[in-house]
């Protein structure tokens, strides 16, 4: 395979892997009613995001996979690509905010931790992963407020 048409499964991977989790996990009446801070930004807006998180996600994961297959970075791609696909099912169709904030956490610093290892490997994969770690840590935020609210 050569190394262009290696980022096709990359992107449906990912970008498939979430639109499909999204249609199991719509947030529903039950997400509705709980009670949600003031910074809790209208729904509209996660879909935009998570598409564009999800190809920069994807395509730092290619980069990686050409240049390190089995090393460090590559094995936190994967973990946070895992509690990234896990947290959606346990926050939504679970109804278990307060797991989902585990795991959320988790995912936020195998974020932080992908960003470090990928620096010395590919720079341009770690910098993909800024605007990620930075949407992750508000999501927390958000997360953890609820958890709290309710």
């Amino acid at each position: 395979m050569s190394s262009r048409s290696a980022l096709t499964p990359f992107i449906l991977l990912v970008v498939g892997g979430g639109f499909l989790i999204s249609q199991f996990t719509t947030p529903g009446l039950w997400h509705a009613e709980l009670t949600k801070p003031w910074f809790n930004p209208p729904n509209w807006i996660f879909g935009p995001v998570w598409t564009v998180l999800y190809v920069m996600i994807a395509i730092a994961g290619w980069r990686i996979w050409q240049r390190d297959r089995s090393g460090p970075a590559m094995k936190l791609w994967w973990l946070q690509l895992a509690l990234n696909f896990a947290w959606s099912p346990v926050f939504f169709a679970l109804h278990n905010v307060g797991l989902a904030l585990l795991i959320i956490l988790a995912l936020f610093a195998s974020i932080l931790a992908f960003i470090a290892a990928a620096r010395g490997t590919d720079s341009v994969s770690a910098w993909l992963f800024v605007p990620y770690a930075l949407w992750v840590g508000f999501a927390s935020l958000l997360n953890g407020a609820i958890w709290h609210l309710n």
